[in-house]
């Protein structure tokens, strides 16, 4: 879906045409998230610092994460690939009964810096939603849009984000909005709980 969470077209097999909507609304500032991996904690975008049950570095430069979430109504657990070779995030949300959601992925765009043993996100707002074998749905590029408007994000670095936004629906597509196989053939291979 190319929008908002509401609005917009579904980008899926066999979907040729495209069309869109945009409801700009209050922006908050871009997301910031650590991962720290000697003190295995994860800081969320509010302040909390979390304790992490794994931490997992992959040879081709990814970090994986897997960590409770106290206090969270919708979701239990949290499982997270940061991509940076791609500026995304894969995570896996383990639903509470009642919450559960037609998904099997979803992905943060944004970008991810790594100084020793911490890593750092900054999320760019677009986020891709994986349905495997169906179809993946762009949703938020209103609130990149807006804040990119509103000078909370470069023009640089809105470009970036739809870029990388681009790329990886493409690749997706390529690969029957296969998540895995997209990235084995980008040398990813994901391992999940």
């Amino acid at each position: 879906m190319l929008g908002c969470k509401s609005h917009g077209t579904r980008v899926g097999a066999g979907t040729d045409s495209f069309a869109n909507s945009f409801k700009l609304g209050a922006i908050h500032p871009p997301k910031h998230e650590v991962f720290d991996l000697g003190a295995r904690t994860n800081t969320d975008p509010k302040g909390f610092v979390r304790a992490v049950d794994d931490y997992v570095l992959a040879p081709w430069g990814g970090l994986y994460m897997a960590r409770p979430t106290p206090g969270r109504a919708q979701f239990h657990y949290l499982e997270s690939w940061l991509l940076p070779p791609l500026g995304l995030r894969a995570n896996i949300f383990h639903w509470n009964p009642g919450h559960e959601r037609d998904q099997d992925f979803y992905l943060d765009i944004g970008e991810i810096s790594v100084d020793g043993t911490v890593w750092r996100t900054e999320d760019h707002y677009v986020d891709l939603v994986v349905r495997t074998g169906v179809g993946t749905e762009v949703v938020d590029i209103d609130e990149l849009l807006e804040a990119h408007h509103i000078g909370l994000l470069s023009p640089e670095t809105a470009e970036q984000a739809l870029h990388r936004t681009i790329a990886a629906v493409a690749g997706l597509a390529a690969h029957g909005h296969d998540l895995h196989a997209w990235l084995r053939g980008n040398g990813m291979e994901l391992t999940w709980r």
